[in-house]
């Protein structure tokens, strides 16, 4: 979306920004459902994403699912994509994409204290993204990956950096194809987490992989 026209948002930006996050959100593991929340909370992750593309019709359950668990440990749950189930349920956040945008009710979700994570994969979507002051910017995809369509190349670490300096104080968040033989060089750049999917939901050696990213990202 480089140079382009952003589309107009639904409303307008929410008149407060968001509630604020840890600046460092550390290892920050993306799951396709609920029942990995268990398994990677007790292994001490303290940061979640749900990002459930199922059945439309189990999203409510998956979202329940998800809080309950992340509240029994008191760890952060980020709901991507269904903000009213998010909401209803009582998680700690939503995600967001810039199409998202489009029809979520910023006003609403900012007034109820939720806090909220935005992606971002260039210049002109991290300017808005920004204006809304959300609780978390993420960037990517850093690397090539293979977990989603991306709607642009990979970014790179030296656009990573940039980000992270025009982010200011704003929490940064790196995704897209990172793993624990490029970890420490994406660290480098200045995010304050590093989201992964498949560096978890592919490992072989899930216990002892999370304990290398905890070690790594402070937590």
């Amino acid at each position: 979306m480089e140079g382009d026209t952003l589309p107009l948002l639904h409303g307008e930006a929410p008149a407060h920004p968001f509630a604020p996050c840890p600046a460092r959100l550390g290892f920050y593991p993306v799951v396709p459902d609920a029942s990995w929340l268990p398994r990677l909370l007790d292994l001490g992750v303290g940061t979640v994403q749900l990002r459930f593309k199922g059945d439309p019709s189990a999203a409510e359950r998956q979202v329940a699912l998800a809080v309950k668990e992340a509240q029994g440990y008191k760890a952060r749950l980020f709901v991507n994509d269904h903000w009213q189930a998010a909401l209803h349920h009582g998680a700690y956040g939503v995600h967001l994409g810039q199409e998202d945008l489009l029809s979520a009710d910023l006003e609403r979700l900012s007034l109820s204290g939720i806090h909220l994570g935005l992606s971002s994969h260039g210049l002109f979507e991290q300017a808005r993204a920004l204006s809304l002051r959300p609780s978390y910017i993420a960037f990517g995809a850093i690397f090539p990956t293979t977990t989603k369509d991306m709607p642009s190349a990979p970014q790179g670490l030296d656009k990573l950096k940039a980000f992270c300096h025009r982010a200011g104080a704003t929490p940064t968040v790196a995704i897209g194809g990172i793993d624990l033989d490029n970890a420490a060089a994406v660290l480098a750049q200045g995010p304050g987490s590093l989201a992964v999917v498949r560096a978890v939901t592919e490992s072989g050696q899930l216990k002892t992989e999370v304990g290398r990213w905890l070690a790594l990202c402070g937590g």
